[in-house]
């Protein structure tokens, strides 16, 4: 497995709610480096951030310590053990999509991660995704 990150190239998204005046950021992956192979990261987490803002989108202070709590997590992707592949933003949720190659050692890295912060509002989803699904499905609907 490369040492170098498996993203190359970030692009974003915004999907509207006229009617309701809001949106969700989306933030992916658009291009992968050169030699990256995803099923060897066939494991997916979603870390989901619940939260209650302006036209649901977090305060400041929230998204500071959003910042903080993804920078903590930052560690989790060295070596090629871990891909975040898609993070949104909206309708009073952030969640932050992973890849890796072993959900248990995935969660005893985030816990090693966090050990030293304050508790995060956070809950873990994980699940099976050897193809990659959720971020196909995603960046398929992305209109260019």
């Amino acid at each position: 497995m490369s040492e170098v990150s498996s993203a190359q190239v970030w692009a974003t998204a915004i999907s509207k709610n006229e009617a309701k005046g809001t949106a969700i950021i989306y933030r992916y992956v658009k291009e992968f480096s050169p030699g990256f192979v995803r099923n060897q990261q066939p494991d997916r987490i979603i870390v989901v951030w619940r939260y209650q803002g302006e036209k649901g989108m977090p305060s400041l202070e929230e998204r500071v310590r959003m910042d903080d709590f993804e920078d903590a997590l930052s560690t989790l992707e060295k070596a090629g053990f871990s891909t975040l592949a898609l993070v949104s933003t909206g309708n009073d949720l952030k969640e932050w999509t992973y890849y890796t190659q072993a959900e248990d050692e995935f969660l005893e890295r985030l816990n090693a991660a966090l050990q030293s912060k304050a508790a995060f509002p956070v809950e873990i989803h994980v699940s099976r995704d050897p193809e990659w699904t959720t971020y196909e499905r995603f960046v398929i609907g992305v209109k260019n």
